[in-house]
């Protein structure tokens, strides 16, 4: 008899795809090793469970790159359900990562089914744990995408690294937890875009507001942001940012 994946296991590796950047997915990877145990499987099982899921993310086969080519069918839809919707299924594999961290050994399906999952679509007033579960994937997601660096900038400091929404948080509700919603900015980067004094065209080229521009006499203004101009956003390994949410930036959050 086949010894077929669980839901469990699978939103586990889920949570590790997003996690660990994408040239890791090895057999040697302590975070897969010690994942692989609790769910018993081998290392190099899991490792090829992240492969198969890479072999699903446009991202990566469009880049010409590939995983593994042979993801089953159970692989392809959990991947359809997590792009279709991460809001939902982004608290649920944050659980299951925290449920295996804190007891690896009693880890599966029955702790799985006990523990409540927070449902994204209750009203925001019901408490802060309700809004920001998954909020920690999420970052890991964003981070791990761009190798944990800054995409402009290049800052490679985890601690002055934000995973920054391009559509705020108040204004998608459904895209809150969605990692092609998010780049990998360093903190100065991040709130200029925040409130539109700096943007990306269609070609991921830097723009720069007038209202930037005008401080140009200050170096680090200048050398931050105004020499940029026209550089190129650093594309990620994995959920790249979504076109149609920049175009909305652009159109609505850009102070230009």
């Amino acid at each position: 008899m086949a010894n077929n994946w669980t839901r469990e296991q699978l939103l586990l590796a889920l949570g590790l795809y997003c996690e660990i950047p994408f040239g890791q997915f090895h057999q040697n990877n302590p975070k897969i090793i010690a994942a692989a145990e609790a769910i018993g499987r081998t290392p190099s099982a899991l490792a090829m469970k992240l492969s198969n899921l890479a072999s699903l993310d446009p991202d990566i086969t469009g880049s010409g790159r590939s995983g593994l080519p042979g993801a089953s069918a159970a692989d392809r839809a959990i991947w359809q359900e997590f792009m279709a919707g991460t809001n939902r299924l982004m608290p649920e594999i944050e659980t299951q990562l925290e449920q295996f961290r804190i007891d690896p050994e009693g880890y599966g399906l029955e702790k799985g089914e006990a523990e409540r999952i927070e449902d994204y679509s209750a009203p925001e007033v019901e408490g802060k744990s309700k809004r920001r579960k998954g909020q920690n994937l999420f970052r890991d997601a964003v981070l791990s995408s761009y190798e944990f660096r800054c995409a402009m900038t290049g800052v490679s400091d985890a601690r002055l690294l934000v995973a920054s929404h391009i559509k705020p948080w108040s204004k998608d509700s459904e895209n809150r937890l969605n990692p092609r919603n998010g780049l990998c900015l360093s903190t100065f980067f991040d709130r200029a875009f925040d409130i539109g004094l700096v943007s990306f065209s269609e070609n991921f080229e830097l723009l720069v507001s007038s209202e930037i521009k005008e401080q140009s006499g200050n170096g680090h203004i200048r050398e931050t942001f105004v020499a940029r101009e026209g550089e190129k956003l650093l594309l990620p390994e994995k959920f790249s940012p979504n076109t149609d949410f920049l175009k909305w930036h652009r159109e609505q959050q850009f102070r230009d």
